[in-house]
């Protein structure tokens, strides 16, 4: 059993600055499975970072006891550039600063990168296309050249997710219930996964339209088995977003028991042994396609009065909010209502109730595709 913190430096992209990216990695090199955490991809959405605080406490003790059976890496801070982006006394760390990108966006497509590598040489052993494939993205890694800041940190972590076969990416939503994004082909693990952290939703895509993180290792397998039907081409990773609540839902005890829920999943995986950190919970609701759920945006500006509460289950044309009008003839008098496209349940809305044109204001999880919801998925 090993335990190793490491910590790799970012050159800056300005002269003289540099920013150091720590991670931990656990349990033994040669288990022949891996998990790779993470939190704070965004670095304001921070429930991920104390969760992952609690959880590597877990994962030191089952490593001093011989417990793990896979090799974890955990990065609980993921996004230190991020986490960087203050100004005026206020965090921001949804974007790069440098660049106008979203940290959780134009990550890269792996199956564009490693086609031509691993075309004629895929055969009829899932096994030995796995090596292969992973082999290949580990000859396209060290071959890339990562100029700024951005593209270093984003290199430094693709190295030590690129061969894992659990990649799980904590996230928060603005003022939400707990719930889950992932790939359609992971469901069955997944909602074992939504059982334990007591997700109120799992919402499944192969491709949201914004190439985020958690998309590029499951979409490298879903690609290559939809180019190769007659290969044996397994789903080797399992990988989801998880979306612990809100911003602000950072407390310690709290986010404790998301860690012992996070880990009695792996115990379920068979990544961990021992007894079972607790009983196993309840059923969560079966995932649904990402498409149905709207995202109910607002078309001026104004302040919410929300009339919804978080789990409330609503019909479509039910006021979701009123939008109080800050200018014109009835600025600071009229409301005017904001209503649900769709039947469904209400797992989102936002923490600032100052809004402008285009604002989402609440996620409905629903069970009817939403044609007006295109090919861009996310929220922004």
């Amino acid at each position: 059993m090993t335990f190793e913190r490491i910590v790799r430096t970012i050159r800056g992209d300005s002269p003289g600055k540099t920013t150091e990216l720590v991670y931990f990695r656990l349990g033994p090199k040669d288990a022949g499975r891996k998990v790779y955490l993470q939190a704070a991809l965004h670095a304001d959405e921070q429930p991920g970072i104390m969760i992952l605080h609690h959880l590597l406490a877990l994962l030191k003790e089952a490593n001093n006891n011989g417990q793990l059976k896979a090799e974890f890496v955990v990065f609980p801070m993921v996004n230190p550039l991020g986490m960087g982006n203050i100004a005026f006394r206020q965090h921001q760390g949804r974007y790069d600063n440098s660049s106008g990108v979203n940290f959780n966006r134009n990550w890269p497509n792996l199956f564009k990168a490693i086609d031509e590598r691993v075309a004629d040489k895929l055969g009829d052993d899932a096994e030995a296309n796995v090596r292969l494939v992973r082999s290949a993205v580990a000859e396209w890694l060290a071959e890339s050249k990562p100029v700024n800041a951005l593209q270093q940190q984003r290199h430094w972590v693709m190295q030590e997710a690129f061969n894992a076969d659990y990649v799980l990416d904590l996230h928060c939503d603005n003022d939400a219930l707990p719930h889950i994004f992932t790939v359609p082909q992971a469901t069955v693990k997944m909602q074992d996964l939504s059982d334990w952290m007591g997700s109120a939703a799992t919402l499944t895509t192969e491709d949201s339209g914004g190439n985020s993180f958690d998309e590029v290792w499951p979409g490298l397998w879903i690609k290559l088995a939809a180019a190769y039907p007659d290969k044996a081409i397994p789903m080797a990773c399992q990988a989801a977003t998880l979306e612990y609540r809100g911003q602000y839902d950072v407390f310690d005890g709290m986010n404790k028991d998301d860690a012992e829920r996070l880990y009695g999943f792996l115990q379920s995986q068979g990544l961990i042994d021992g007894e079972l950190i607790r009983e196993r919970p309840p059923v969560s609701p079966a995932a649904t396609d990402l498409a149905a759920t709207e995202m109910t945006r607002v078309d001026t500006a104004g302040l919410l009065a929300y009339k919804v509460e978080l789990g409330d289950v609503v019909s479509k044309g039910d006021v979701l909010a009123e939008l109080i009008a800050l200018d014109g003839e009835g600025a600071f008098e009229s409301r005017t209502p904001v209503l649900a496209g769709t039947d469904g349940v209400v797992i989102s809305r936002n923490v600032h109730k100052y809004v402008w044109p285009g604002c989402s204001i609440a996620k409905v999880v629903g069970s009817e595709i939403l044609e007006s919801r295109g090919d861009y998925l996310l929220e922004d």
